[in-house]
């Protein structure tokens, strides 16, 4: 290519770039539905001020920072975020790149991939860790003498049953996580970094799963799974953050998708393993509980070598290191120095916003928890965490994670056939993981959980529905696990990848690590709850009423997102301030008394002219 300068107005790309870049698009689509809110004008700091004056602004960054050498890209970029028609002189190189961001939206480097799927591993150790607990469940509480056969009664007539003690031990590692360990990972982001942090968590995902098979009786089985839930919350909170910072915005909801298809492709290679060593005698259990280990060894190596989150240095303000990690993230000198400049400006913009960031002792971590819920724009973005995260426990995917199982020998089947629709189901979930990848940032988020909960919450019910169907029919177990399989068929591109993608991308940088940490706390509190309950529900309700009772709570947690959950797709995450900066009331006025009459209107009696109305603009509060 040759080197000579070309103008950006005679080539006409860098407008296409700068949008897809997610770096000042000239929409958002602040609380957006896919039938369509109204579009507005998004957050730029930079826009409005004089063309000499930001490029002052710029040299005394570079000077400030130590990257004097690069002042010609980064005044490029600052003016290619200011406004795509201003006058910058580019190379045939720079133009073709910057086009390339629409055109070959997934032609990035090879370490941003290399990145986003070695420290996705991390879930791959919990979804194995859950399916080693599923198989496990049919023959641990034996060796340990506590297995359930309803209560128990001693000679002395008092009666106990351990449903509950079962229960405990499966829900363990999410109690630690959300009581303890999700909000170490603050402090340890803090200091470590996103690489150090998911390092330590593989060192406690590798041995604790070593310490379970290894276990003597179920206090020391008990005691290692609380470890086991130390490493998930400390990694499982700095992933998604850590892949959702390093990502392009045109990309990133597939990107931290990936997080979700690991822990499906953990769960497959989970019960595939329950199925390898069922013949194996006392030591199945251990062999099953065990081997969750395996994916920590390539993560522990992995991530070594990946590049740290370069908003994670501009936070610590270190803006040369920011851009040399750019520089392996991004496929140009330009689009690094571009991506450098607006974090910088729009850590700027949020300090005026929101205030100084505190600082990690005790003091600055209980002011960032409390501003979560003090401070308006970070209150709803707690909110709609808050939602997304506790229907992934709402829609019940949990009992058929961990007990599927045991359910199905409840329908009649043999350990055999148990294990083998528990591997179906594996198969199924860890398949339909991958249409996400493509979906999540075309129809967004909010679209996908709109579309897939009412088919979660029929096919649950249709599922409990089949336990009518008397166990000794061959028709019994075949239609259990097809009703099963079709809801995870929904699960997978939908709730499943949703909540992590949309938890680490809605808070600003200041209390990211914060917000993904009470995120995560939500999801598996609500995850231990679950998994504890279940096994009495079970045997209260039986599999109709317990099915049936979580195909309910598919619905609730349906008109939840429809009422309070906004779109983020496709916006930088620093421009998601707009997103949020619409009030609550709002929001959920416009959706009810709006948006459900246009969609009644338009998909139900298919009035072609029926019109949406578009959302008020509001400024920030």
């Amino acid at each position: 290519m040759s080197s000579e300068k070309i103008a950006t107005d005679k080539v006409a790309l860098p407008e296409v770039s700068v949008e897809h870049a997610g770096l000042a698009p000239t929409r958002t689509a602040a609380g957006g539905d896919n039938g369509g809110d109204s579009d507005s004008d998004s957050i730029n700091p930079l826009r409005g001020i004089p063309r000499e004056e930001l490029l002052a602004n710029v040299e005394r960054f570079a000077r400030e920072s130590g990257l004097e050498e690069q002042l010609p890209l980064l005044q490029k970029g600052a003016l290619l975020v200011q406004s795509p028609y201003n006058d910058v002189d580019l190379t045939e190189d720079e133009a073709r790149v910057l086009s390339e961001e629409k055109t070959h939206k997934w032609r990035n480097p090879r370490a941003l991939y290399y990145t986003v799927v070695v420290t996705s591993i991390a879930s791959a150790v919990q979804g194995w860790d859950v399916t080693g607990s599923n198989g496990a469940n049919l023959s641990f509480p034996d060796a340990f003498g506590i297995a359930d056969s309803g209560a128990a009664c001693t000679a002395a007539g008092t009666c106990s049953s351990n449903s509950w003690l079962i229960g405990l031990i499966n829900a363990m590692p999410f109690i630690t996580l959300s009581l303890f360990a999700c909000w170490l990972s603050d402090p340890l982001n803090y200091y470590l970094g996103r690489r150090g942090t998911i390092f330590l968590g593989a060192i406690f995902s590798l041995l604790a799963p070593i310490g379970s098979g290894l276990s003597q009786d179920w206090k020391q089985l008990l005691a290692c799974r609380m470890l086991l839930g130390m490493g998930m919350g400390i990694k499982d909170v700095t992933v998604p953050v850590y892949s959702a910072e390093n990502a392009p915005a045109n990309i990133r909801g597939a990107l931290v998708t990936t997080f979700q298809m690991f822990i499906a492709f953990g769960i497959f290679l989970g019960n595939s393993a329950n199925l390898a060593v069922r013949n194996t005698g006392n030591i199945s259990w251990r062999l099953q509980l065990g081997s969750a280990c395996i994916p920590a060894v390539p993560l522990l190596l992995g991530v070594l070598l990946c590049p740290e989150s370069p908003r994670w240095y501009m936070k610590k303000n270190r803006p040369a290191d920011a851009y040399k990690s750019l520089l392996k993230l991004r496929n140009s000198p330009l689009q690094a120095a571009r991506d450098l400049y607006y974090m910088h400006s729009m850590l700027e913009y949020e300090r005026d916003v929101i205030g100084q960031a505190h600082g990690p002792g005790i003091v600055g971590f209980v002011q960032r928890f409390v501003e979560l819920f003090t401070i308006p724009r970070n209150r709803r973005a707690t909110q709609a965490t808050f939602i997304v995260m506790i229907a992934q426990q709402m829609c019940g995917i949990n009992i058929i994670a961990f007990y599927s199982s045991t359910v199905f020998t409840n329908a009649g089947a043999s350990v055999k056939k148990a294990l083998l629709a528990s591997w179906g189901y594996g198969l199924v979930n860890f398949a339909f993981a991958w249409p996400a990848i493509w979906t999540i940032d075309r129809f967004g988020r909010r679209a996908l959980l709109l579309f897939t909960f009412p088919h979660m919450a029929w096919t649950l019910l249709a599922a409990g529905f089949c336990f009518w169907i008397p166990s000794d029919n061959p028709a019994s177990l075949p239609c259990i696990a097809l009703f099963v399989f079709m809801f995870a068929a929904f699960y997978s591109p939908g709730e499943g990848p949703v909540p992590w993608t949309y938890a680490a991308e809605c808070y600003p940088l200041s209390h990211r690590e914060m917000g993904m940490s009470w995120g995560i706390a939500t999801n598996f509190f609500w995850a231990s709850v679950l998994t504890l309950t279940f096994p009495p529900m079970l045997q209260a309700f039986g599999s109709v009423g317990a099915f049936g009772f979580y195909a309910g709570t598919n619905v609730l947690a349906l008109i939840l997102i429809f009422l309070f959950v906004p779109e983020t797709k496709q916006l930088s995450l620093e421009e998601l301030d707009k997103v949020f900066e619409v009030p609550t009331r709002t929001f959920a006025k416009h959706k009810l008394t709006k948006v459900l009459p246009w969609f009644i209107k338009r998909w139900v009696f298919w009035q072609r002219d029926a019109v949406l109305e578009p959302m008020p603009h509001h400024h920030m509060e």
